[in-house]
């Protein structure tokens, strides 16, 4: 049977609805060979799947989708197989967390002005961890009845430049490549197809740039065959995953988008340290 990977997937600890362990239980149930963990920001969820994945033929890859901002265009970058007890990483990824707590917090505070009474620590409860955000406080927003969906939590109070907006923390993706490379990992641009910035490409190989995420779900073959492209000609690995996040986003769940299981192992090759966290 051909040995397949899904190397873009979160859990419980960012945004995503299933735990590192129902994530585990899903993937061989997908008759996946490798999956890996990539929380926003948050590194916590690839103890507990290596964990439960012990012994039953799932290998479980680190990884992390790291925020960024360039020119006021959100950038993510992937990073893999990089030693996840780095100090610098550590201490990168907490200070990280602790901004988003306190955005949140501030975000609480616009909306309570607003007549909109919500509490932060009510929205890290949402959260369950430090991996908190915007989509947790539009849950909230949705549960005390201010608001319809979460959408409409987004376009008339949340999103950018309106009343309960907060900028969050800015961080470049020349120093997430930066910050993975440190690391031993390997820099990967996540999901190119939507972020829109293909002339950022050749400056971020120049800085270390690895790998781009081609194979994402929903995207059209031409599109795809668009990025192999661009991806050979700069001499980068080609990943791909579902971005999955369960149940708050049933188009792409686990699995639907998958690479060949050669692609973990180019991410091993790449990888500069000796700890692949399987």
């Amino acid at each position: 049977m051909k040995r397949t990977a899904d190397l873009h997937i979160h859990t419980t600890f960012s945004d995503g609805c299933d735990t590192p362990e129902e994530v585990v239980a899903l993937a061989i149930k997908k008759e996946l060979s490798a999956i890996a963990i990539t929380d926003h920001d948050m590194i916590e969820g690839i103890d507990p799947a290596v964990q439960a994945a012990e012994g039953i033929g799932l290998e479980v890859i680190a990884g992390v989708e790291l925020s960024t901002n360039l020119g006021g265009a959100d950038i993510h970058i992937l990073g893999y197989c990089f030693d996840i007890r780095h100090p610098m990483m550590t201490e990168c990824l907490q200070k990280f967390q602790d901004v988003r707590v306190r955005r949140v917090g501030q975000i609480a505070q616009k909306l309570t002005e607003l007549g909109m009474e919500i509490s932060a620590e009510e929205i890290l409860g949402l959260a369950g961890s430090d991996a908190v955000g915007r989509p947790h406080v539009a849950q909230a927003m949705v549960n005390r009845g201010y608001v319809r969906t979460t959408h409409q939590a987004f376009d008339q109070y949340i999103a950018e430049g309106k009343s309960a907006y907060i900028p969050k923390f800015k961080q470049t993706p020349q120093d997430a490549i930066a910050l993975i490379r440190q690391a031993g990992g390997v820099a990967v641009m996540a999901h190119p197809m939507e972020t829109h910035r293909d002339e950022l490409i050749p400056g971020l190989v120049e800085v270390g740039l690895q790998g781009l995420e081609v194979y994402y779900p929903n995207t059209p073959k031409k599109l795809i065959e668009f990025y192999e492209r661009i991806a050979d000609k700069h001499g980068l690995i080609k990943t791909g995953g579902s971005d999955t996040h369960g149940k708050f986003r049933e188009y792409s769940p686990l699995g639907i988008a998958r690479v060949d299981y050669a692609v973990v192992e180019a991410l091993k090759a790449a990888s500069t340290t000796t700890m692949t966290n399987d």
